[in-house]
């Protein structure tokens, strides 16, 4: 019997919404999209790509430690951007220094919309354990 490990924030909305923030199973990690909220479930950042990014990539480390691993053991991220002409430059600049000299496969996604009005920036990723 294969036994699973999640994750969550510990914020409200998601036993409303029914996700894990992680997923874990078989060495695989499956990472719930994150974006630009507090440990209270408030956003982050409103107007500020830079601020979102940041908040956005400390919740994804938040989710890797809670399963036990680091940023060094995500094998995919997948991006998505509210305003992929204005903020792709300013991304890979954020996404150079979070990832350092890993290099993980990865997708940039130019969206007319996430699930905030005010959201730029949501990033999910996959990871593994080993």
């Amino acid at each position: 019997m294969t036994t699973a490990t999640t994750y969550n924030h510990g914020v409200t909305w998601e036993e409303a919404f029914g996700v894990s923030q992680g997923y874990s199973v078989n060495g695989t990690i499956y990472i719930s999209g994150q974006f630009s909220h507090d440990m209270q479930g408030e956003f982050v950042g409103e107007g500020d790509f830079e601020a979102q990014t940041r908040q956005t990539l400390k919740n994804l480390d938040r989710v890797l430690a809670g399963i036990g691993v680091t940023r060094s053991n995500i094998a995919e991220m997948e991006v998505f951007l509210t305003n992929p002409q204005e903020h792709f430059e300013p991304f890979i600049v954020l996404y150079k220094e979070y990832v350092g000299h890993h290099r993980p496969a990865a997708t940039l996604v130019g969206v007319s919309g996430l699930a905030f009005p005010h959201q730029l920036i949501e990033i999910r990723a996959v990871a593994h354990t080993g």
